[in-house]
């Protein structure tokens, strides 16, 4: 089933969801960046609720919590989104792009720019608690667990922040730009680096480097991290990686047509990302064999959703996908006027994502 957007108008293993807090909202779904959502999603299309203009392309994937929508745009903005109507709470203003995806905890939403500051806002208010300033673009999105943030820059910086007060709690210096969102689970922080293609596991309390492994790309990918083994892509060399998590040994790796920026999602044995050679893969988290692949019009470097067995996902071809978890049949797609690189979110039986065409989607 095919759906477009209607005419501009302004305005409007096994890991389960059950496994994190439902108090929390951030990219890829939890610190472990499993991509679980609990949904249920629109398993059918039935109709656009609302989408919301901004002043450029919408790339920062939607974080949702307790009835409000969080995203931000190119325009530099991050808005605060009423979920039923599509209004607009509140903005804020940084001074460049805002890629970066927020997380949204205890009251506060923390988000970076390419201004080079990761900011700390009140929810209710859009008021700034606080920001910190790294002296490079935060391109990273934030994870927060147990009191502290951590996210990378463009300065070759992951570092971690207490996020009460801001206070730089540890950094770790790569020798690269850190675009890949960490992920954070069992004790460790986990994250790629433009620096001669490596991935790091550092210790969650000193910063201290546990492993590091080489692969045959930068990463750009952010990890996914479950039952002691860590998923992640590769850009130039077209791998996908399996790891052990504590060790950083490799336990198998599967070629692709493309570079991954692409972040995982794992459900029930099965590890889901996009390629630039434009197909969604479903890999056997065992063995790393191929389960099914599906083929878009353009290149998927939007990180997919899962919610009651059904997969979203957005690409270069103007489309959001939903296609069957376990044998990768198209459910129904729906057509922006853009490319789709911001990765979906799901709540309560609505898909929302952004658009390289400035818009932010809510489906159903």
């Amino acid at each position: 089933m095919e759906t477009e957007a209607p005419e501009e108008t302004e305005a409007p293993e096994v890991v389960t969801p059950a496994t994190f807090s439902s108090d929390i909202a951030m990219f890829r779904a939890n610190p472990a960046h499993t991509g679980v959502y609990t949904g249920p999603g629109p398993k059918q299309f039935d109709e656009l609720l609302w989408k919301f203009k901004t002043d450029d392309e919408v790339l920062s994937s939607p974080a949702v919590l307790d009835g409000v929508v969080y995203f931000g745009s190119k325009d530099g903005n991050l808005y605060a989104l009423d979920i039923n109507t599509g209004q607009e709470q509140w903005k804020f203003e940084t001074g460049n792009w805002v890629d970066s995806s927020p997380a949204v905890l205890d009251g506060v939403v923390y988000f970076g720019s390419a201004d080079g500051y990761l900011y700390a806002l009140d929810i209710n208010t859009g008021q700034e608690q606080w920001k910190f300033e790294t002296g490079g673009g935060v391109i990273s999105s934030p994870a927060v667990l147990d009191g502290f943030v951590y996210f990378g820059s463009a300065n070759g910086y992951l570092y971690a922040l207490d996020i009460n007060t801001g206070q730089e709690q540890w950094k770790f210096q790569t020798r690269g730009a850190v675009r890949s969102s960490p992920a954070v689970s069992d004790g460790a922080v986990y994250f790629g680096s433009y620096d001669e293609y490596l991935f790091y596991a550092l210790d969650i309390n000193t910063g201290q480097e546990k492993w590091r492994f080489k692969t045959d790309g930068q990463v750009d990918s952010s990890p996914l991290v479950s039952n002691g083994v860590v998923y992640f892509g590769s850009y130039d060399g077209y791998l996908f990686y399996a790891l052990d998590s504590n060790t950083g040994q490799e336990k198998w790796s599967f070629k692709t047509g493309g570079g991954m920026k692409s972040s995982p999602a794992l459900f029930d044995g099965v590890v889901y990302f996009g390629s630039r050679d434009g197909y969604l893969y479903a890999l056997d988290i065992n063995t790393g064999q191929e389960k099914w692949k599906f083929k878009t019009g353009g290149e998927v470097t939007s990180s997919a959703a899962v919610s009651d067995g059904v997969v979203y996902f957005g690409s270069w071809d103007d489309y959001l996908y939903a296609l069957d978890i376990n044998t990768g049949q198209e459910q129904w797609k729906f057509k922006t006027n853009d490319s789709i690189v911001s990765s979906p979110a799901v709540s309560e039986g609505v898909v929302y994502f952004g658009s390289d065409d400035k818009y932010l989607y809510a489906l159903k």
